[in-house]
């Protein structure tokens, strides 16, 4: 038994279930403890994380490594069996450094800054109650990519609903609860599917054992039968990674969510339903993933195409990064629809990626919705570089890193996933696969061009003044009509209209009074503060870490792709 995989889980579960015991110190040090608990826990857990890419073999990562395997209900078979891998490796790393640096942008800095845990509400922001959500968020992801157990892996796979959904509808903006509750019922619709389509293999196979399935290769089922299930798996996988048509809950649910939710839910979140098709779907069900990856390739470009034609058309920043992320995610799914190698560790190149830049952007977007009171992209009225030079630059710096420029790891996944489509698996259709290979090469056109044109609208031209909530505030809240949701679910939760601008503060999301003073009906916005550096600063610099020197990621990932499609 492995005691570094079982403390990666149990770190922020005793983290959690600490915050359960009432404490009987004054509100004063309560605050204090707290905005120092969820950095140090997270903070543990992240070291434990570099001590497991430290102590891993990284010459044998096609090998399953710090194997825990426990009997968990014997009656059944069930097994609480934990391991990690060369593809799973970095995504554990990945989840516990932007939970870290989560935290570190909610607890650090000046008690009323843009984002803070401690900021005042005055309908009570429960900064306790957000933390040990977060840390819940934290096991439930962790497990996901750690869990060699079928069944282990659809539990871990789900406890992330739960807090994701609060994350939302307590802390989101405006429209919160419509957003987290179509989150939960498309999320969880996809998990029944998925639950069917596991069924189907364990009553096939008799063993929920990953390892085992992925070595027998589809042995003990029947193609249609692999077919069925690979159905009924992808499309579970489907909902969360999130593939087109099966997308549409993701825009609202990163509009409404606060900026450390919409961070953990794009740099995490999204990954766990791609994982699954890298851990579970092509290598366990081969000849259902041979015969349905056309179809995946097709829905897949579909939407690389959509979320670019959508971003052209949003006005809201924080919207547009959400679609971009179904055309980035597009490309995931194509690389994985290949059945290559190369295609494979470009989607799985992809994944970290992805999780770096648009992790950096909703950063960024909130720490400016935080300051402009909006995220309507007319309402900001352009000239950012003018009038926040530093916060501008590192809006174009995320861009164009999400755009896909060389050197910058965005085109290391995008490009890998093309190469696979001009030369597809054995057996797939050359022709189809050349047609994807244009379509994906026409979506890296028009990202280029939504994302120049929001840099053109929000950091370039002449600053405009328009007037905004925060601005309004100054002058009195009489002045500000109801903006919140009203009716029984906010009595139930103890919220007012006027309250509807304090939640979101809690984490870092809603439209926040920016700090400085207002002179002559403009305000004095505050450029990048120091703990906002402290929690982006690492994304840049691994985004240029993986641009310049993409072997650190892809001498852990072909191993085990060419183990899990059976390439020499």
């Amino acid at each position: 038994m492995s005691w570094l995989l079982i403390a990666l889980l149990g770190v922020p579960l005793a983290g959690a279930t600490v915050l359960l015991v009432p404490s009987g110190a004054d509100t004063a040090a309560r605050e204090r403890l707290l905005r120092v608990h969820g950095p140090a826990v997270s903070g543990v857990t992240f070291a434990l994380s570099v001590v497991l890419a430290a102590a891993f073999d990284h010459g044998d990562a096609a090998r399953v490594q710090f194997v825990t395997d426990l009997a968990w209900i014997p009656g059944l078979d069930l097994r609480f069996h934990l391991g990690v891998d060369g593809i799973s490796l970095p995504l554990v790393v990945l989840t516990t450094l932007l939970t870290f640096l989560c935290f570190v942008y909610l607890c650090r800095g000046r008690a009323d800054g843009p984002g803070q845990l401690l900021s005042p509400g005055r309908g009570g922001n429960r900064p306790r109650a957000l933390v040990f959500t977060l840390l819940v968020l934290e096991v439930g992801m962790i497990g996901t990519f750690l869990a060699l157990d079928l069944l282990l892996f659809f539990v871990f796979f789900e406890v992330v609903l739960i807090p994701m959904y609060f994350v939302i509808a307590i802390w989101g903006g405006r429209a919160r609860r419509a957003a987290a509750t179509k989150f939960i019922l498309y999320t969880l619709l996809g998990s029944v599917v998925l639950l069917l389509g596991l069924l189907i293999i364990w009553s096939q196979t008799g063993t929920l054992d990953m390892t085992a399935l992925a070595q027998a290769r589809g042995t003990g089922m029947s193609r249609s039968v692999q077919i069925i299930a690979f159905l009924a798996v992808g499309i579970g996988l489907a909902v969360k990674a999130p593939m087109w048509p099966l997308h549409t809950w993701l825009p609202d649910a990163h509009t409404e969510a606060p900026t450390v939710g919409s961070v953990l839910l794009a740099g995490v979140l999204l990954k766990m339903g791609t994982y699954g098709f890298a851990r579970i779907a092509i290598p366990v069900l081969p000849d259902g993933a041979a015969a349905v990856a056309p179809w995946l390739g097709a829905f897949a470009v579909i939407g690389i195409i959509y979320g670019s034609l959508a971003c052209l058309a949003q006005r809201d920043l924080k919207r547009m990064i959400a679609y971009s992320s179904v055309g980035h995610m597009g490309f995931v799914l194509l690389g994985f629809a290949t059945l290559t190698p190369v295609g494979i560790n470009g989607a799985l190149f992809g994944n970290i990626a992805h999780g770096l830049i648009t992790a950096l952007l909703f950063f960024v977007a909130g720490a400016i919705k935080e300051r402009y009171g909006t995220s309507d992209m007319p309402a900001l009225g352009g000239g950012m570089l003018t009038r926040l030079p530093h916060l501008g630059s590192l809006l174009t710096f995320a861009c164009v890193a999400s755009l896909g420029l060389p050197g910058l790891a965005g085109f290391w996944g995008e490009m890998l996933a093309l190469l696979g489509a001009f030369e597809p698996a054995t057996g797939l259709s050359g022709p189809l696969y050349l047609v994807f290979m244009a379509l994906g090469g026409l979506g890296t056109v028009l990202t280029a061009a939504y994302f120049l044109l929001m840099l053109s609208r929000v950091t370039h031209g002449r600053s405009t003044e328009t007037v905004h909530v925060p601005i309004l505030a100054a002058a009195g809240t009489d002045a500000l009509p109801s903006t919140g949701p009203t009716g029984s679910e906010d009595d139930a939760l103890g919220s007012r209209a006027g309250e509807e601008e304090d939640l979101p503060a809690a984490a870092g999301g809603g439209d926040t009074h920016p700090p400085g003073a207002v002179s002559a009906g403009r305000p004095q916005m505050p450029d990048v503060m120091g703990y906002e550096l402290a929690a982006w600063v690492p994304l840049i610099a691994l985004i240029l870490l993986f641009g310049l020197w993409p072997k650190a990621l892809l001498l852990l990932t072909d191993p085990v792709v060419r183990t899990l499609v059976g390439a020499p």
